[in-house]
């Protein structure tokens, strides 16, 4: 998972026929870095050690994978065969693969070692990974490209040339306005999209309180492009946020240190992934979409299209914020705190089955198409959206578009805005709000009050769906700067739901 192992290498020299054996569970790729490391000690202009040479990977109950090691086993071979002073590994640890000419490759998964780091140890790492290790801020760190390059490391007198002070990524003091000023524009602006007015007011909302929300309605209209937007319209993440996307995403090999330091991730899995894809599996065992996500967007293009397991096993995540993938071979955990975004045809033709008359889908097969999406699932979706068509004249009518759209930016301040008022009043998003502390910041008048259980009672929903409305409710007026929830907030909170 996130969290990284100390692994202890011991290089042990006796005579005998000239052999490496390795010991502590490696596997295939670990094996294999016998060959690398003796090319590249070779190529520095050292001799292999004679002899036979053990290797030992620590805790040996511990199964190793992939070529991580390499570096490592190259400076015990090195230490062992007294090319190198035994006494200067003390304070460092070693991370990078090699090649059969000496260079340093990146690995996966540095950031979560280098944030594991003891106190005043030093962390080598390939030069490629030297920006992401530096986000630890916990340790010196030094970049190498070459197996030689550790020379003036180790040595008593010198230093590292290739050691980078790179100025830190800190979380400002005025965390949310800091955030949002210092942001980059995103190229993707929601004024973009012509009409879809009632759509529109619904991203706001689902992005002040990252509520998850399914938009339903005929292909071209606008469905993708909105999901998209929607990054646009949320803060830059905390530092917090952003170290723990980018720990998800080294380890699963994709680092982004830029683009997840600037903005939330969002990922769009095809229809045709599977549930390791999607949930995370695999052996050894990967973060999957849904992970990757993580304080982001996860956007499910054509919901009804994916496999019915996949989309079931998504409801576990979507209430704990977490995976936990379990295997015979072992069991991990990976953070999966993501804001769903769906869309999906009103039938299975993708017809405007109500302005369309050349829909030939028979009530039967749409029910069988919306019936691919279970009720459970359903239910834990805050805001439905019906998207119709645009008329074209509203679609090229631009002055009209021009005097009733906000920009990007005040729209932004004011989703931000939201947010910083339900951190100051709960210290959490609308959304993850308990159900005690639903009755605390959710409190209706007894007009109200009756009013929304009649709506409960008429439009059949559940406990967990009384509750989600209530925390829109919040959200719609915290958008709108309003202490307490009213008859408008409500109001439209019940009728994000009316068809869910």
């Amino acid at each position: 998972g996130l969290q990284a192992v100390l692994v202890t290498i011991e290089v042990r020299l006796t005579g005998g026929l000239s052999q490496m054996h390795m010991v502590g569970l490696p596997k295939a790729a670990v094996r294999e870095s016998r060959s690398r490391v003796k090319g590249a000690i070779e190529h520095a202009g050292f001799s292999f050690p004679d002899g036979y040479v053990t290797v030992n990977l620590a805790p040996a109950d511990l199964p190793k994978e992939g070529s991580r090691f390499d570096l490592g086993i190259a400076v015990g071979l090195l230490a062992a065969s007294g090319h190198l002073r035994t006494a200067a590994l003390e304070r460092f640890e070693f991370l990078g693969e090699l090649g059969l000419t000496g260079i340093v490759r990146p690995v996966r998964g540095v950031l979560p070692a280098a944030l594991a780091l003891a106190k005043g140890r030093e962390l080598v790492v390939a030069m490629d990974n030297l920006a992401e290790a530096e986000l630890a801020n916990n340790s010196r760190v030094h970049g190498v490209q070459q197996l030689m390059d550790l020379m003036p490391i180790l040595s008593e007198q010198g230093t590292i040339n290739a050691c980078v002070d790179r100025p830190r990524f800190t979380e400002p003091v005025h965390q949310k306005s800091a955030r949002h000023a210092g942001r980059k524009r995103s190229p993707l602006a929601l004024n973009d999209v012509r009409g879809q007015a009632f759509a529109k007011r619904a991203l706001m909302v689902a992005a002040a309180g990252a509520h998850h929300m399914l938009m339903e309605g005929p292909p071209g209209t606008g469905k993708t492009m909105l999901a998209r937007r929607l990054t646009g319209l949320r803060p830059s993440p905390s530092h917090a946020d952003a170290l723990e996307s980018i720990q998800i995403h080294s380890v699963a090999g994709k680092p982004r240190i830029e683009a997840l330091l600037q903005e939330c991730p969002f990922r769009c899995p095809h229809h045709s992934a599977s549930a390791a894809a999607i949930i995370g599996g695999g052996k050894p065992i990967r973060p999957g979409e849904i992970s990757l996500a993580h304080k982001g967007v996860l956007f499910l293009d054509e919901l009804p299209e994916f496999n019915r397991s996949v989309l079931e096993a998504l409801r576990e995540p979507l209430e704990s914020g977490e995976v936990e993938i379990s295997r015979a071979h072992g069991a991990v955990r990976f953070p999966a705190d993501v804001q769903l975004i769906a869309a999906m045809n009103p039938c299975p033709a993708g017809r405007d089955c109500q302005n369309d008359l050349s829909c030939s889908c028979t009530p039967s097969e749409k029910t069988r198409y919306r019936g691919r999406i279970s009720g459970p699932l359903m239910d834990r979706i805050d805001i439905y959206v019906p998207v119709v068509r645009v008329p074209p004249a509203e679609l090229f009518d631009q002055s009209a578009e021009s005097k009733t759209d906000q920009s990007e930016d005040v729209l932004a301040l004011r989703v931000s805005n939201a947010l910083e008022r339900q951190q100051q009043r709960a210290g959490k998003l609308n959304r993850d709000l308990t159900s005690r502390e639903v009755e605390r910041d959710c409190a209706l008048s007894a007009s109200d009050r009756q009013f929304f259980t009649n709506a409960a009672e008429t439009l059949e929903l559940s406990a967990r769906a009384c509750h989600r409305t209530l925390k829109v409710a919040r959200t719609i007026a915290d958008l709108e700067s309003e202490g307490t929830i009213g008859m408008p907030q409500l109001s439209e909170a019940l009728g994000y739901r009316a068809t869910v």
